[in-house]
């Protein structure tokens, strides 16, 4: 059944689409390869560019062999600093808090091993590379810097993109004087790098000053207008295609320094240039997450009941931008207590500027919490659901507001159930497997904020009973033209194979931001509008044509459901859209909305989608080897568009969540700052061996205040819980606590 959609509408009703675990409509194309990624294009006369990656980590650059580059047999053009064609913006500059400072070849300074300092344009892409090799730069090298012990510690302005740096309410000094324990845990957790199945890529082809760019990004419309003011052309000559995203995880939505390059060379040479960056050139100028050292402290009573927590973190960033994982914000919404403290300090160190990586703040941040809580509830003599149970907060802690929903209670009980958490031992090494491993159990509670962006989207209803719906959504591999679809057809009052929707194109509606955990929310949100009002203005005719069977009813009173619009209060009254259109004599007709939250519901709740995870792990007892043999997860999610791609994006974050707690960590050579573990042979991800037993539960949850639809993400809320989980499962099996991340075999020999 379609409704109109609009601020005040509260929470709609939608059809028999949404609910159903329909299969990817992007499925087979993509297992066949029709679907188009970025680096698929090859317009006509394309070239081939590939960047050379500086050596060193801080300097500059004092010599390149452009000549020896330029003599080989397929090289067009070399672009150093000496011969870069001007920019319209500096970029250096941030113009808004989704833009970042970038290395476009502005001057000879070398920032961060792997930085761009020269790029070499060829006919083929192998004597693009050897062009490259040719350069053989030379450097004025300067000492490096890559640890937080060495780095240059600052007070921040900002953690994340616009958030406070510190926060305070209570006295958390007394707090911590009166408590009947007091714990105090120091965690640390390591850069890690975004390593997207589809790395980095561009295509690029000029027309005039009309730009034509084939590039995977997150923010179609806000990446337009940012490409259009670095080459000083209007924002509508810039045309931006991005059908399919082979993974983002924050990545993809930031400008970075090799797409300017990439089009200022296609400028350069009159012709189209296509760039894909290498594995190796992944950890560098596209953003990671940074490390942490962070330190919690917490007060509890002689019932368990916290007094006071104290959130501690220091972030590592470059030494000419500022983004710091907002590591400590992860305590502000979880726990009750009468006394909460956080804050951040910054260190400078000299790789590329980090940036927004699946759950930033919340995925570092709540490993460390949930670290502590467990060593709280050891101190308390509680079991870790217990302790839990008695302090999670009914209402959020920083703001005071009441949740927009409350099932987290339900997320523990149910996940436990389905884990058999009942029995679980309080001490230590107490239980084996039959073959002799320790065997512990852990848990950890799962946060992740519900945000809404805003966005448009136009929806057209055809006379032969089908529809079309355009908005420039991204699918980036999380199902969102499925879901979407599913969405528009209850819009339009139609079964999801009689529509088409058109995303991923920046001459469409703008979509939004695919990033937070918010893009079906957003996206999905305008695109139930716009069916709303394509179904209200179909009405419109069909009540004012004394032929219809609706003559009179008023478009309040008729719903459209299965392609025909029926009375509300009188089923038999009904008449199908295409027989509507051509009594009209029109082919088709048209409706426009908006995505965005009540401004009342913003101000009034704190909105979350919450859970929690439980783990096992299994310990060899002599080498310490760490396997996780079981997952299970709870999440309550408000409504769930599409329960097979929703329990997709749950275990997929709970699999990250693996990853970050045993596997994931870039390591940089302390003398020269490079990484030395730039591929998948040293940078460490689960693989299918290393996954576990892994069970999403969805626990029904309606929130009437989140948006109209009632929807929340999933995409990075599996991953908060579950780092903190397994830690805890591995000191329940070996009576050990890992206080660094991953959690090596050395740490628990020790």
């Amino acid at each position: 059944m379609a409704e109109t959609l609009d601020a005040s509408t509260g929470h709609v009703r939608l059809g028999s689409n949404a609910g159903q675990p329909i299969t990817r409509r992007d499925g087979h194309a993509k297992v066949t390869g029709a679907a188009t990624f970025a680096a698929d294009n090859h317009p006509q006369g394309m070239l081939f560019a590939v960047y050379a990656s500086a050596a060193v980590a801080r300097g500059r650059v004092t010599f390149l062999d452009v000549a020896a580059a330029k003599a080989h047999p397929g090289v067009v053009e070399v672009i150093t600093p000496a011969n870069r064609p001007a920019l319209a913006r500096d970029p250096d500059e941030k113009v808004h808090m989704f833009s970042w400072r970038t290395e476009a070849l502005q001057n000879d300074a070398v920032r961060y091993a792997g930085q761009p300092v020269a790029v070499v344009v060829a006919e083929t892409l192998e004597a693009a590379a050897e062009g490259a090799r040719l350069l053989a730069p030379r450097y004025d090298v300067e000492p490096a810097h890559v640890t937080h012990d060495d780095g240059e510690v600052y007070d921040p302005p900002g953690v994340g993109i616009g958030a406070e740096p510190a926060f305070a309410k209570g006295d958390v000094e007394v707090g911590l004087r009166d408590a009947a324990h007091r714990i105090e845990t120091a965690i640390e957790t390591p850069l890690q790098y975004h390593n997207a199945l589809e790395p980095h890529a561009i295509v690029a082809a000029w027309d005039g000053d009309r730009l034509t760019i084939d590039v995977p990004n997150q923010a179609i419309n806000i990446a337009r207008g940012d490409f259009a003011g670095y080459f000083g052309v209007p924002a509508q000559d810039v045309h931006l295609k991005s059908p399919f995203i082979g993974g983002g995880f924050g990545s993809k939505a930031i400008l970075n320094g090799p797409q300017l390059l990439c089009i200022l060379a296609a400028r350069m040479v009159g012709r189209p240039v296509k760039l894909v960056l290498r594995r190796d050139q992944m950890f560098g100028p596209v953003g990671h997450r940074g490390g942490t050292r962070q330190r919690i402290t917490l007060g509890i009573d002689a019932e368990g009941r916290l007094t006071a927590l104290d959130h501690h973190a220091q972030s590592t960033t470059s030494r000419f931008d500022d983004f710091l994982e907002p590591a400590a914000n992860a305590s502000h919404n979880l726990y009750a207590t009468p006394a909460l403290r956080t804050g951040h300090t910054g260190v400078r160190i000299d790789t590329g500027t980090p940036g927004p990586m699946r759950a930033p703040g919340e995925a570092t941040g709540s490993a460390a919490l949930e670290c502590a809580m467990d060593e709280a509830a050891e101190a308390a003599g509680l079991d870790p659901l217990a302790f839990r149970l008695l302090n999670y907060a009914e209402t959020d802690p920083a703001t005071g507001r009441p949740f927009s929903s409350k099932e987290l209670r339900r997320c523990y009980l149910e996940g436990a159930s389905r884990f058999g958490w009942a029995g679980r031992p309080l001490a230590p090494r107490q239980m084996r497997s039959q073959s002799g491993a320790l065997v512990g159990w852990g848990m950890g509670t799962a946060l992740f904020p519900a945000p809404m962006f805003q966005a448009q989207a136009s929806a057209t209803l055809r006379e032969d009973g089908t529809a079309v719906v355009e908005i420039s959504a991204v699918e980036m591999g999380q199902g969102a033209l499925t879901a979407l679809a599913q969405i528009a057809a209850d819009g339009l009052g139609l079964d999801a194979d009689k529509v088409e929707l058109r995303a991923g194109d920046s001459e469409l509606p703008d979509g939004g931001v695919a990033g937070g955990s918010g893009h079906t929310a957003t996206a999905g949100s305008a695109i139930f509008a716009a069916g709303g009002e394509a179904i209200a203005r179909l009405a419109e005719i069909a009540t004012a044509d004394p032929a219809s069977p609706l003559f009179g009813a008023g478009n309040q009173g008729v719903v459209g459901r299965g392609g025909r619009l029926q009375h509300a209060d009188d089923e038999t009254r009904s008449e199908s859209y295409a027989e509507i259109m051509r009594r009209a004599g029109v082919n088709q007709v048209e409706g426009a909305g908006t995505g965005a939250r009540n401004p009342a519901d913003a101000e009034d709740y704190a909105m979350f989608t919450h859970g929690a995870v439980f783990a096992e792990v299994m310990v060899d007892p002599d080498l310490c080897q760490v396997r996780v043999s079981r997952l299970v997860g709870a999440f309550a999610a408000g409504r769930i568009i599409n329960p097979r791609l929703a329990r997709s994006q749950l275990t997929g974050g709970m699999i990250w969540g693996l990853s970050f707690a045993l596997h994931e960590a870039a390591v940089h050579d302390p003398r020269t700052g490079r990484p030395m573990n730039a591929d998948f042979a040293g940078y460490h991800v689960p693989v299918n061996a290393d996954v576990p037993s892994i069970e999403a539960l969805l626990v029904d949850e309606v929130d009437p205040h989140v948006n109209a639809l009632g929807v929340k993400g999933v995409g990075e809320v599996g991953i908060t819980g579950t780092v903190g989980a397994i830690a805890n499962a591995i000191w329940h099996a070996t009576g050990v606590r890992a206080r660094r991340f991953p959690i090596r075999i050395e740490e628990l020999l020790r």
